[in-house]
């Protein structure tokens, strides 16, 4: 009966979801960009996604005080736009691919949102921004160095490059999470049901099990998580690990290690 409530129930969802992105997207036409409020409009937006799409956040833990603040975790979906930032204010360093969507990737700029080339040939430029957008973040930025999501049923090795600016010995404090998505009362998804329901829309990419039998583009995701009622996304926060001294490999190495284990005993 639930399940043919949430079906029957997502158009009515969508719609106010269309409703609710206009008067913010008005809004944010005022706003400067990458500015205090417009991190306050990030989670703002983001809290209202959330009531829509029937999603709940469970936090284990508190992120370190100190800045410039990196934190590091593994990436399920899209919805980690939505979530992060309601559950700990700050913005993302996100693919350059995302700022040439419409209407969203103008948002996301708005909302503080730094883009990353992560090409070869852009790789010092991506670096360099890198750098100076951490040096200056006085919040939380979020960073998922998979450079894509996967099924959510496990972790793909860190992509190095994205650590070669603190190879300089930058003071930035890295603090990696564990992210999991469950049902809304907290149960445990199957991985099937994960890779077909919950993770990101082009996951049939994945070259590891279990693969999902159908392949949505962005709105028909986020209009699949509305028919299925939604899901609680848990997220264990880990001690910031001693990376001083290291290079950008064994950053990447170590941190993919921490979350990696972390995500297989607590799966």
């Amino acid at each position: 009966m639930k399940k043919i409530f949430n079906i029957l129930f997502a158009p009515v969802r969508f719609l106010l979801f269309v409703l609710w992105i206009l008067p913010n997207a008005i809004f944010v036409l005022f706003v400067p960009t990458g500015s205090r409020l417009g991190l306050w409009a990030l989670r703002f937006f983001m809290n209202g996604v959330m009531l829509i799409a029937g999603i709940r956040i469970k936090v284990h833990g508190q992120l370190s005080k100190k800045r410039p603040l990196l934190v590091v975790g593994n990436h399920i979906s899209v919805f980690e736009m939505v979530t992060f930032p309601v559950a700990f204010g700050g913005s993302f360093f996100g693919k350059k691919e995302i700022e040439s969507y419409p209407l969203v990737g103008w948002m996301c700029k708005k909302f503080g949102v730094i883009f990353i080339d992560r090409r070869p040939s852009h790789a010092l430029e991506g670096i360099e921004k890198l750098r100076k957008e951490m040096a200056k973040a006085d919040y939380p930025m979020f960073l998922f160095p998979e450079g894509t999501t996967t099924s959510g049923t496990y972790v793909l090795p860190f992509k190095s490059t994205l650590f070669n600016f603190m190879e300089n010995g930058e003071d930035v404090t890295v603090q990696p999470v564990v992210q999991f998505y469950r049902y809304r009362d907290g149960s445990m998804i199957p991985d099937q049901i994960m890779a077909d329901d919950y993770a990101f829309f082009d996951n049939c990419k994945m070259t590891q099990p279990p693969y999902c039998k159908v392949e949505r583009n962005l709105i028909g995701q986020i209009f699949h998580v509305f028919s299925i009622g939604g899901f609680m996304v848990e997220v264990f926060i880990l001690p910031p690990p001693p990376l001083a001294g290291k290079d950008r490999k064994e950053i990447a190495t170590e941190l993919h290690k921490i979350i990696n284990d972390e995500f297989k005993k607590l799966k």
